[in-house]
């Protein structure tokens, strides 16, 4: 998969919103979209309207750059969650929110998604009981996600399992800290989704 290797504040600026890829820095006075709050070759204070295609052009990258996901990806996705009966627009969130990264981030163990898709693929952790080290894996109603034993050792990881009161995941996620694992319990609704996202416009963007 291609990686996106330039500056990452630079994707915020662009949208015009944080995406807070950089963790908890994003919530500190030292975020770039901070300190310049306006797209990267433009000056504060000028403006430039958007059609139609570019309003659900930039809500489509705004999704696909919080998850890091490229495009075939994100494509695919659609395609899938457009096949899956119900609204498509939650289908799709849906799927995204089952990736094993995204499980790790929004289970407290990684500062960003990121780090989260580093440790899958490092080998830090089981799902019911089997190393998987690809963050795309999409996790069932069921599934136990689980530390390996390079993972325990990892040296954040290990910071977090000892703080493990702190962590907060999601509903659809049962955490037991004395084994330290996760268990998914449902399925992710609209309501779990922690950020402000438009699907309707980005069903619209793949419908042309």
């Amino acid at each position: 998969m291609s990686r996106y290797t330039d500056a990452k504040c630079r994707l915020c600026r662009r949208q015009g919103v944080k995406l807070l890829l950089k963790g908890p820095r994003c919530m500190t006075p030292k975020c770039a979209f901070e300190k310049r709050p306006f797209a990267p070759g433009m000056s504060r204070g000028s403006r430039r309207r958007l059609s139609d295609y570019g309003v659900q052009l930039r809500e489509k990258q705004k999704v696909r750059f919080i998850y890091g996901i490229s495009e075939r990806q994100f494509n695919n996705y659609f395609v899938k969650a457009n096949r899956i009966p119900g609204v498509t627009g939650e289908n799709f969130l849906r799927l995204l929110e089952k990736r094993l990264d995204n499980v790790i981030f929004r289970g407290g163990i990684a500062d960003s998604r990121s780090d989260a898709r580093q440790m899958v693929l490092h080998r830090h952790f089981k799902v019911n009981g089997k190393v998987v080290n690809i963050p795309s894996f999409t996790v069932s109603v069921g599934d136990k996600i689980e530390l390996t034993n390079i993972g325990k050792q990892h040296k954040k990881i290990k910071e977090i399992v000892d703080e493990k009161e702190q962590l907060n995941p999601p509903s659809w996620l049962e955490f037991q800290p004395d084994q330290f694992t996760f268990t998914v319990i449902r399925e992710p609704n609209r309501d779990d989704i922690d950020y402000q996202v438009e699907e309707s416009l980005i069903v619209e963007f793949y419908s042309k």
